[in-house]
Formats: structure tokens, sequence, C-alpha cells
């Protein structure tokens, strides 16, 4: 069984939204078709467990309807925030945001944009290195992972980015900064 968790999306539930998406001609099968049992659960801000794990999602800033994700266990938590627009000033930081990165001992972070990207796609509802790093630092996060990549980025822009994160304000009080990459994996 596989369990999907998220939030609607207006007057959408999320199984209405995933299986207009995964439908013909955007997806070959529809999700009645899929031979295993998917399960798909609406969210909003909730506090649940899942497989003896404490989850936390809280909506967070985005262009929709977006939710980011605490997850403690007995080995320490990790705060996942794939979609979060970075506010103008890249400098406030969103209640609900600070309370899932607080004290985590790794933020994975939405961290699309160099500082010059977001200037021209500041409502596209991502975040930038800068932004990912000021606000793990702002948490109390021990370390940090940059995520949801621009596809127009190379590997080569991406290891500069991650360089360059280190030098940024509030780096320093982090153990460590990454760029996620594939078959990363991330240890408590």
């Amino acid at each position: 069984m596989v369990e999907v968790y998220g939030p609607s999306q207006g007057d959408s539930t999320l199984s209405e939204v995933i299986n207009a998406a995964v439908t013909p001609p955007f997806f070959p099968v529809q999700m009645k078709e899929f031979r295993g049992e998917v399960s798909l659960h609406d969210l909003g801000d909730a506090d649940f467990e899942v497989a003896g794990l404490s989850v936390k999602s809280r909506w967070v800033p985005h262009t929709g309807p977006t939710l980011g994700f605490r997850i403690e266990s007995g080995a320490g938590s990790i705060a996942y925030l794939p979609d979060h627009q970075a506010p103008l000033d890249r400098t406030s930081i969103a209640e609900s945001v600070l309370e899932l990165c607080r004290d985590a001992d790794v933020v994975i972070h939405d961290a699309q944009y160099t500082d010059d990207e977001f200037a021209v796609k500041a409502d596209w509802g991502h975040s930038t290195v800068a932004y990912s790093v000021h606000v793990a630092a702002a948490a109390g996060a021990r370390e940090l992972v940059l995520f949801h990549h621009d596809p127009s980025h190379d590997d080569d822009q991406l290891i500069e980015m991650e360089a360059a994160a280190a030098s940024l304000p509030g780096a320093q009080q982090l153990s460590r900064i990454v760029a996620a990459r594939e078959g990363m994996t991330v240890e408590l």
C-alpha cells in the first residue's frame, strides 16, 4: 500500500487533483488501473503519526495551497519544505516555516534560484539559496539540504551554488550545507 499525504487544492480534494493529473493524455494509466493500493489523505495544519514517526504538516507560503512537513523519531528530526515562496524582502519568515524548521537536525528546503533569478521570478513560488540558508540559521537547524533545483541549472551551477552558500550570512551557524543529489542519503 502506498499512502500519499497532501493538501486539497481549492474546492478539489487531493484525490480529485491526483486523479485528474494521472489520466490520458497527461499520463497513460489512470489511478484505478494501478495494481497496488493507493490511499490519498487530505491534510492541512495537522499533527499525526505514520509508522511510529511523529509528523507535523503546516501551510507554507507558495503560489498555491502547499504544505511543509516535519518528521521526528528517536533518531532526530527532518523538516521538508519542497515548495516555499520566499517573501520579496527575503528576510521575514512565516511562523509556520519556523515551527517546522526550529532546531531540526536536517532542513530540506526549496533553493531553486540565485538572487538574480529571483529578481525576475519573485512570484513563481520558490526560494533562493540565500533565503534557504537564512531560514535554516534563524530556526537553529543543524544541517541544510538545498533542494528543488531549477531544471535549467547544470551540475556545475549547482556545485557553485552549494559552494557559495557556505559564505552567506548565517551559514557559519550550520554544521553542513549540501545540494541534494541523485541517490543522496540523509542519516540522522
